[in-house]
Formats: structure tokens, sequence, C-alpha cells
């Protein structure tokens, strides 16, 4: 359920996962436990640079579509909220009131689905590479395997390295 943000963490610490511990377990929905599945899981990334990564992961947020990163730097922080249809809140002795996260992942990256359509229609047009390959693809599945195994040894896992 993480592959997405595999693919994310990769990008945003422009470094190769080396290894990941991970742990699931079922607090949500009973039907991921007769797969022999999670819904509810954490990995811990060692990246070779040196940099750590951590996702938490639900598949079930009563709110909305939940998914927000931050990075922590030397030089900083980077966070990026959840959207919803309005930046508006509206203050009161009661709390803070905002509108709801958008609640389905379509609405949340419409944005993006369009420009990865687009970028992939210039590059047919142009005759230019892809910005992702099917080696980041790769990587990425190569990370979910490793943290499968963590989950079942309990103890960190090397992701595998493949050459193409």
């Amino acid at each position: 359920m993480m592959i997405h943000d595999f693919d994310m963490a990769r990008f945003m610490v422009s470094s190769e996962v080396d290894e990941v511990f991970a742990a699931g377990t079922v607090l949500c929905d009973p039907l991921f436990e007769k797969a022999h599945d999670a819904d509810t899981a954490v990995v811990t990334l060692k990246f070779t640079n040196g940099a750590l990564g951590v996702i938490d992961n639900s598949r079930r947020s009563g709110f909305g579509y939940d998914q927000r990163i931050e990075v922590l730097g030397s030089k900083g922080c980077l966070m990026d909220q959840n959207p919803s249809d309005s930046n508006v809140l509206y203050c009161d002795n009661e709390g803070i009131h905002a509108e709801p996260v958008q609640h389905f992942f379509l609405e949340r990256y419409n944005d993006a689905f369009v420009n990865e359509l687009r970028q992939f229609a210039n590059s047919m047009h142009d005759n230019t590479p892809m910005p992702v390959t099917g080696f980041d693809g790769l990587q990425a599945v190569l990370i979910a395997e490793a943290a499968d195994r963590s989950a079942v040894s309990g103890k960190f896992e090397k992701v595998r390295r493949i050459s193409i």
C-alpha cells in the first residue's frame, strides 16, 4: 500500500534506499488479516546518502484522503499539507474550523494525472526522454519487497540491487 510513497521518498531525498524496516497490523478492517495483509503500517527507510525516512500509512482515514509530507534538513523544513477546496479558516472560542480535505485520490491528483499525460505526449512529440523511467518503477518494487521481508523477519532488510 506504499508503492507511491516509496517513489516519492526516492524523489524527495535524491538517493536510493539501502535498507528498510517495516511493521504492520490490522486495526481497521479484518478482511486484510484474512488476506495476510495490513491496513496500518510504519516503514523506516535508510538511504545510501545517510538520510532516514519514515512513512506512516493507513488504508482508512475518516476525514478524507490524508497524505502529508515533511522533510527535515539542516537548513529547514519543507511541509506539504492536505489540500481542501478552500484555505479559509474560521476561528472562534470553540476552535479553528476549516473546509474538509478532499475525499478521493482522483480529486487530489487530477492535475498530476493531466500533467503526466501532457509530459508523455510532449516526450513522444519532441522525442525526449521521460523524467520517470522503468528503473524508477523497479526501485519502488524492490523497496516494497524489502519491506515485506522486514514485516515478516522483524529486522532491517537490504533492498536488492538489480541493474538494467
